[in-house]
């Protein structure tokens, strides 16, 4: 054990000729989506469009589906709420998602009431193969960005169809959300 202890030294001519992998800038651009819960329509239009003045036009918008599948936000917000998504035709780089989600949380603060919030907004962003969403709640199943800010994939592209996975959220689940998904999808594919 002659050099035990020691590291080697590498050259970078023996390091070329080990295949790793090349390190790219990564330029795709994805489809910003947006998920709203709200009670009251008027909260869902000014709040919409503040986010077309910082986000530019939108080219999708879901009809409203009731967002029946947990009271977690009924003390917050009260009952009979509604979701809808948008998505924007301007495209976004992925590295600026957190910045997104601190976006959408100042517009949410703009909205609030004694009892809290008038309007949840889930920023995420959609590719060919992924759902992915923000979130200022860490856990096992999602990834630190930047700023308190973290990302989970929700869905997955599989068979002509996204697709859930374990932690995916009740409603993302539903047939309404994955047709809706499946038709920003087709807008970012052409």
């Amino acid at each position: 054990m002659r050099n035990a202890g020691k590291s080697l030294p590498i050259s970078v001519s023996s390091c070329l000729k080990i295949h790793l992998g090349k390190v790219r800038k990564y330029n795709q651009r994805v489809k910003l989506i947006i998920g709203f819960i709200y009670k009251d329509e008027a909260i869902f239009i000014k709040a919409r469009d503040r986010l077309i003045k910082r986000f530019g036009r939108i080219d999708f918008q879901s009809e409203a589906i009731d967002f029946n599948y947990t009271d977690y936000y009924e003390k917050e917000m009260g009952a009979s709420l509604k979701r809808r998504f948008v998505s924007f035709f301007k495209l976004i780089h992925i590295q600026d998602l957190y910045r997104i989600k601190l976006c959408t949380n100042r517009i949410e603060a703009r909205f609030l009431m004694r009892n809290g919030r008038q309007v949840n907004l889930d920023p995420g962003y959609l590719d060919l193969a992924k759902l992915v969403l923000a979130s200022t709640k860490d856990y096992a199943h999602r990834i630190y960005l930047r700023k308190g800010i973290f990302a989970e994939v929700t869905l997955n592209y599989r068979n002509n169809s996204f697709a859930s996975n374990d932690w995916t959220y009740p409603d993302y689940r539903t047939k309404e959300y994955i047709e809706v998904f499946n038709k920003i999808r087709m807008l970012y594919a052409r």
